[in-house]
């Protein structure tokens, strides 16, 4: 519950209610909007200095266009919590990215505001040039605007985007949201009034009429462009987007109502594809977050009067943390290795090794697909690549895994951070479908450290491999097993027993194995840590499945296609028949809640593991048909 109050911003229920206000009130709900935003976040943790960034803008977008009936697309999300707040969602902010509560991302089913589900970046162009021809198509008149950050214009799909676009002639607008290049000349007075001149009806209307009037005397219409392009060419940066068929416009001040408003409004009376470059701050308002807006990205809870603090006692080291170090001492050993991220060096754990190997670190943006080929053309030279990449954004560079890395087989290590459920992002972050698509492909591997230990070491057996080798590991911490200092591997393609017992045998892929082995001492039964989704250790397998009753797999990833599928293709393909059950994320979209209770939902702590294994067996034999019990 709020301690602060917001006369303005409780008021707005839905844009409606904004767009009956004056500019002067909408300059004061912005003030309200953004220290509401702040509160918000502080209390429930979340993204905070891209949402402190786009206060201004969303509200003159929907000052301006009127939504839900005009299309508003946001690239990624993570700055729609203003969105959200003015869109009749304002009073269920506290529940934001908690179980059953607001998504941290646009989301279709949760408000006919959100009109595209976003989470991951650079698809917003595409989407909205979809919506404007579907409208088009249908002979319905709306608006359609894309909301686009400068970092997610990186991705080459925006380009296809944009190329597309431009020869369709659609009409569609494109917002570029830039908060990190500088701009010459500065944002101001100026600025704004050519912004607004070049969107009006005027210069539209005379830059058209001159064209027809010269369109008969070519050298004379040559001149009349060459002078229209040197002459928006003094007041803006040079850009490629008319190149694309787009109209220019910008770049104007992000936070300036009275420039952002009227430019919009002579937007909106203009055909065809529109570009509009506005020029926004990080964290803006918040000196804590303006400063240093990396730290403020994605907080927990904080007090906004002291801003975020160390704890006490220094927390367990996360396996992100662990890839970070060993990717340093790996580096010191090896002259060859290099590695690279698409645009997530923080994320990652590289922000250490690209201040000891600056020559040796490659950040290649928000452009996955290129991450992948870059590191197999660098392969391809005797290099050795490490790609950092969360296990939910590889699913963006699937053929270039396939066709250049592994039909190559290409030495590439693949780091997928994020593996599994991933708590407060949800469904759009999980990492929960990489063992099914990783393992089906020829000449990959795929390791499932249990813990931090095990993660250091399977990432120097990985490097030692010469073909392609991924590596899964969570988000966050594990038990606490302390990684040993030097770069010793572990046997490739290899598990070990961790719990001798009877009748079962639980085969645990990944961190799963320490309540698989809670489950287990309530059970008596054997435990497996296999270590390996592809290669399988089949001696190992075939060991316990000769000695078992029935085999249990565990896995933090989706059962179909996984680890587990794994395990009966192999005993099918040994003449072995013998009950397995099969626990892992099932065939749905995990929303987003804490990390613990969601995997307790999913039946995957010790008691829930330990449940499905009486609720399949029971307490009795389990021979299977035909098979005498060992």
């Amino acid at each position: 519950m709020s301690t602060t109050s917001y006369p303005l911003l409780e008021r707005i229920n839905d844009p409606a209610e904004l767009r009956r206000l004056s500019r002067a009130e909408l300059k004061l709900l912005a003030g309200e909007l953004r220290a509401f935003v702040l509160e918000s976040v502080s209390r429930t943790g979340g993204h905070l200095s891209s949402n402190l960034g786009t206060v201004e803008l969303t509200i003159a977008l929907h000052a301006v266009f009127h939504t839900p009936e005009d299309r508003l697309v946001w690239d990624v999300g993570h700055q729609t919590y203003p969105h959200k707040i003015l869109t009749g969602r304002r009073e269920r902010m506290a529940t934001l990215r908690q179980l059953g509560g607001l998504s941290g991302f646009p989301q279709r089913s949760e408000s006919e505001y959100d009109t595209f589900g976003t989470a991951h970046s650079s698809t917003s162009i595409s989407a909205a040039l979809g919506m404007a021809l579907a409208a088009r198509q249908q002979g319905v008149e709306r608006h359609c605007v894309a909301i686009i950050g400068d970092g997610a214009m990186t991705a080459g799909m925006a380009f296809e985007a944009l190329n597309n676009a431009g020869v369709a002639d659609a009409n569609l607008l494109v917002v570029l949201n830039d908060n990190d290049m500088s701009i010459s000349p500065p944002v101001g007075a100026l600025n704004r009034y050519l912004a607004q001149l070049m969107s009006g009806n005027f210069y539209t209307r005379a830059r058209d009429v001159g064209k027809n009037v010269l369109k008969n005397v070519p050298p004379l219409l040559e001149l009349a462009k060459r002078l229209e392009q040197q002459a928006k060419g003094m007041v803006v940066p040079a850009t490629m987007f008319e190149q694309f068929g787009f109209n220019y416009i910008g770049p104007i001040d992000g936070h300036d109502l009275d420039s952002l408003i009227p430019t919009l409004e002579n937007i909106k009376d203009l055909k065809g594809p529109q570009f509009l470059h506005v020029v926004t701050k990080k964290g803006q308002g918040y000196k804590l977050a303006e400063a240093d807006p990396v730290a403020y990205h994605g907080p927990g809870k904080f007090d906004p009067k002291i801003g975020l603090v160390k704890p006490a006692t220094p927390p367990k080291p996360t396996f992100t943390q662990v890839f970070g170090q060993w990717l340093c001492d790996m580096a010191e050993k090896d002259p060859r290795l290099v590695g690279i991220t698409p645009a997530m060096r923080e994320g990652s754990g590289m922000v250490e090794f690209e201040k000891r190997f600056p020559g040796r670190y490659y950040d290649v943006g928000i452009a996955e697909q290129h991450a992948v080929t870059f590191a197999a053309g660098m392969a391809c030279e005797g290099v050795k690549p490490v790609v950092a990449i969360y296990s939910t954004f590889l699913q963006r560079a699937y053929d270039q895994l396939i066709h250049d890395v592994a039909l190559q087989n290409l030495p590439v290590v693949f780091a997928l951070d994020r593996a599994g459920l991933v708590g407060a992002d949800g469904a759009t972050h999980a990492g929960a479908y990489d063992i099914p698509f990783v393992r089906c492909i020829p000449n990959m591997a795929m390791a499932c450290p249990a813990d931090e230990r095990e993660c250091r070491q399977l990432l120097t057996t990985a490097y030692e491999q010469n073909h392609p080798v991924a590596v899964r590991y969570p988000r966050g911490s594990g038990v606490g097993v302390a990684p040993l200092e030097g770069l010793e591997g572990l046997p490739y393609g290899r598990g070990e027993v961790r719990r001798e017992g009877r009748r079962v045998a639980i085969l645990a892929f990944g961190t799963l194995l320490y309540p698989a082995l809670q489950a287990a001492e309530r059970l008596d039964a054997t435990v497996a840590n296999m270590r390996w989704a592809k290669p399988l250790d089949a001696e190992l397998l075939l060991r316990l499945a000769r000695t078992h009753e029935a085999l249990v797999t565990v896995e933090e990833g989706a059962v179909m296609g996984g680890a587990g599928s794994a395990v009966c293709e192999a005993l099918n393909a040994a003449g072995i028949t013998l009950p397995v059950l099969q626990l892992g994320l099932p065939d749905v979209f995990i929303e987003h809640g804490d990390p613990a209770r969601l995997l307790a939902m999913q039946g995957l702590d010790a008691a829930g593991i330990e449940g499905s294994i009486r609720g399949r067996f029971g307490s009795g034999s389990v021979t299977a048909p035909g098979r005498a019990a060992a």
